[in-house]
């Protein structure tokens, strides 16, 4: 099997290429990134020298390339994890979030329905899985915020709050019609917060470690009080892989860890495992129109799928702060003034 992996120089597509050519000797991974900041190459060294890898430094929205990639690679699968994913840049530059997170997954989408000769609508996806599938990684983040109360499920109403949860809404209802108008397989997924290995340091986790690794202020949103669902990226990696061989073609999945905590908690624990004071904390201004709660029910994924979340959060941060203790140089430092996206 082909797979043409997007984004996979960012966090959760390396730990996803990483996965997957451990367990699949047969699978074929091509590996398209632009290498922005978000993207670091160094994550992939490991896999250079792997026959079933291959790498293209390139746009998701540059028509050529794509469509180079699949007629050079025959490509039978697309999972697109190649995303503007930071909400504060979302906010300083809408646009740059519509062109790669809306176009991009548009030209990816259209590249696939060319390759796959898919020109007019095919009802019988509905009724059997394809040998092509294309998979679109999104967030909860499309479905807004939630009250004290309550869980996001696959019928919760769309209503994001930001340029980004905007974008990759507006990407979702792209891949969307693209079924229902030409009967692309694909499938959707929807997470919760990812945290583990590689993961950049603009984000809250690794923010914190190594904020507080220096003995610098670690800034927080607010009070703090926001509440997230939390992942440990390994976890997230398998139910692709699941949604991948036993999905429902149109289906959308929500994938959550069950692991609601709020922020400051999570900060408070990271510094308590580092042996660091709380008075590194420094509370800053509020994000604008920042969420209040995520929580994800997955319970359609964990009936019809069979996939459950493997790793406690205890045991996931642990496993995290253990992996960039060790990989210290991996770390572009320059970025750990940034506040969280969450």
């Amino acid at each position: 099997m082909n797979i043409l992996v997007t984004g996979g120089a960012g966090f959760i597509g390396t730990n996803f290429i990483k996965y997957m050519l451990s367990k699949y000797e047969d699978y074929r991974i091509i590996n398209l990134d632009l290498l922005t900041y978000a993207g670091n190459p160094e994550s992939l060294n490991e896999f250079s020298q792997n026959k079933n890898y291959h790498f293209v430094n390139g746009d998701i929205g540059d028509k050529i390339v794509v469509n180079d990639i699949f007629n050079m690679f025959d490509i039978q699968v697309v999972i697109n994890f190649a995303a503007e994913s930071h909400v504060d840049r979302s906010i300083d530059n809408p646009s740059l979030f519509l062109m790669t997170n809306v176009i991009g997954t548009e030209v990816l989408l259209d590249a696939a329905k060319r390759h796959w000769k898919l020109d007019s609508f095919n009802k019988s996806c509905r009724d059997f899985k394809h040998n092509v599938n294309f998979i679109q990684i999104s967030t909860d983040e499309v479905y807004g915020t939630l009250d004290k109360d309550g869980l996001f499920n696959e019928e919760t109403k769309i209503t994001p709050n930001s340029p980004y949860s905007a974008s990759k809404a507006s990407a979702d209802m792209v891949a969307r019609a693209y079924y229902e108008t030409y009967g692309l397989p694909i499938m959707i997924t929807r997470c919760s917060n990812n945290y583990g290995p590689y993961q950049h340091s603009e984000k809250l986790i690794p923010l914190v470690i190594n904020r507080a690794l220096r003995n610098l202020p670690v800034p927080v949103y607010g009070d703090g009080k926001q509440i997230r669902d939390w992942l440990y990226v390994e976890d997230h990696c398998i139910a692709i892989d699941n949604v991948l061989h036993k999905g429902k073609i149109g289906e959308v999945y929500n994938v959550g860890g069950n692991n609601e905590k709020e922020n400051i908690d999570i900060v408070k624990l990271i510094l308590n495992l580092l042996n660091k004071e709380e008075n590194l904390i420094e509370y800053v201004e509020d994000r604008l129109g920042h969420d209040r709660r995520y929580a994800i029910d997955n319970e359609k994924i964990v009936k019809e799928i069979g996939w459950t979340p493997l790793t406690t959060f205890e045991k996931g941060l642990k496993k995290t702060i253990e992996w960039y203790l060790d990989n210290m140089e991996w770390n572009n430092l320059s970025h750990t003034n940034h506040t969280s996206k969450r």
